[in-house]
């Protein structure tokens, strides 16, 4: 054991792990982190517990927008928003119990403003 060795938050066996499907979520995971952590850290909660749950701020994307396809395979793209008012957006599918994060966005995405 390392002395200040840092303990990992730990999950319930019924959690999904959240993985990072791409180097530009990731990039943008750091930078929310910088900017509204507790938002977050209340985002990692809420799509390791309940991704598929939809609410005012976690839905399914539509259209185009809609699928993701990922080894063969086609999956529904869901969008995460950590909070009400601001801009910065989530967009992830499901294989199974992980979420895997296609799109970390800091500020709202072109592709879906009207």
């Amino acid at each position: 054991m390392a002395k200040n060795e840092k303990v990992e938050r730990p999950t319930k066996k019924s959690d999904y792990e959240l993985r990072f499907a791409s180097a530009q979520a990731k990039r943008g995971w750091i930078d929310l982190k910088a900017t509204i952590r507790n938002p977050l850290v209340d985002s990692w909660e809420f799509l390791t517990r309940t991704p598929l749950l939809e609410t005012t701020t976690n839905y399914r994307l539509r259209g185009e927008l809609g699928v993701v396809s990922r080894d063969g395979a086609t999956h529904e793209r869901w969008q995460h928003k950590p909070t009400l008012k601001g801009d910065a957006r989530i967009w992830f599918y499901v294989v199974d119990q992980v979420v895997f994060l296609k799109q970390v966005h800091t500020s709202h995405p072109h592709q879906t403003k009207t």
